[in-house]
Formats: structure tokens, C-alpha cells, sequence
């Protein structure tokens, strides 16, 4: 295993570091050519929207399972109620980016970064540690079922 997947936080933390570093593309992109922006935002969104559905799909389940608190109340219903935000302003970004307004899409991409680190200081703090503790030996499991994202 490599040292992003050797456990569950390093892995999501560095698919966090990943969506940042194609944000910073999208961002330079912006000052080029459209198409080129265009193509960059489009990769940023993808992996925003892949880091969301392994966590929605396969990390959040699996913790709730093995005990972590259900899905209506703790630390993975209000991760999830912030990706829903995000995904509204990845929406816009998108919408922006369609229309050809990239000023636009780099407003909306400065909102998104704000949720986006504030969320992650939570992911990384609190939920992945406690996901860690209580999945303990499934890490394996479950990052066989996060390689087909």
C-alpha cells in the first residue's frame, strides 16, 4: 500500500489535496483559453463529485454500520448536509462555466473553497479519525470498493 492508502485518513485527505490542486488548474486555466477553462473546471467537478459519492456511498454507510452513529444524526449527516451545499455551488460553477462567464465561475469557486475548508478541517479532524477508530480492520475492504470510483 502506498502511503496515501495506507489508512483512511491519509487516503481521503489526499483525495482532498488532489480536488484542491484541480481547483488551482481550473483557476489558471480561467485566465487562458475557454475551452481550456472549460475542460479544467469540468476535471475539478468530476473529482469533487467522486470524492463526494465515496464518502456518501461507501465511507459514511460503513461507519454508521459498524456503530459510528446513524445516518439522521452525528458527524455524517452534517458532512452530508454540506455536500449538498457544495454540490449547489458546483452547480452554479458548472452553469457559469457553460455560459462562458468564467469571472463568474471563479466567484462561485471562491464560495466553494470557503465550504470546502471548513469542511475538510472537520473531515480530517473529527470524522476520519473516528471512522478510523471504529472501522479498525475493514480498511482493506472498503478501499477495494473505493478503487471503483
Amino acid at each position: 500500500m502506498s502511503p496515501a492508502t495506507s489508512d483512511l485518513n491519509a487516503f481521503f485527505s489526499q483525495d482532498h489535496r488532489d480536488c484542491d490542486a484541480l481547483w488551482a488548474k481550473a483557476e489558471q486555466a480561467a485566465d487562458g483559453d475557454p475551452a481550456a477553462a472549460k475542460e479544467a473546471f469540468q476535471a475539478f467537478d468530476r473529482a469533487m463529485r467522486r470524492h463526494l459519492a465515496m464518502e456518501e456511498e461507501v465511507l459514511f454507510p460503513a461507519f454508521e454500520g459498524a456503530g459510528g452513529m446513524p445516518g439522521g444524526c452525528g458527524p455524517t449527516f452534517v458532512m452530508r448536509q454540506e455536500h449538498e451545499q457544495m454540490r449547489g455551488v458546483l452547480d452554479a460553477i458548472a452553469d457559469a462555466v457553460e455560459a462562458g462567464d468564467l469571472d463568474e465561475a471563479l466567484d462561485q469557486g471562491d464560495t466553494l473553497l470557503m465550504l470546502i475548508q471548513q469542511h475538510n478541517l472537520k473531515e480530517e479532524g473529527v470524522l476520519y479519525p473516528m471512522a478510523a477508530g471504529v472501522l479498525g480492520g475493514e480498511w482493506p475492504a472498503l478501499l477495494e470498493r473505493l478503487a471503483a470510483y
